[in-house]
């Protein structure tokens, strides 16, 4: 169950911070897609759930 509620939060936090700081270029590979930043903030937050 933590490990779910730290993906599901990690994922929320990836996205806000793609929309809070983001990366207006492209140049960055994780935060100037919206998939991308939430996909790593929920395998985060996963991994921090789970331990």
């Amino acid at each position: 169950m933590g490990i779910a509620i730290g993906a599901v939060v990690g994922g929320v936090l990836g996205f806000a911070y793609y929309k809070l700081v983001g990366c207006s270029t492209g140049g960055c590979p994780i935060t100037s897609n919206p998939w991308i930043s939430s996909t790593y903030g929920a395998i985060f937050g996963a991994l921090l759930g789970g331990s």
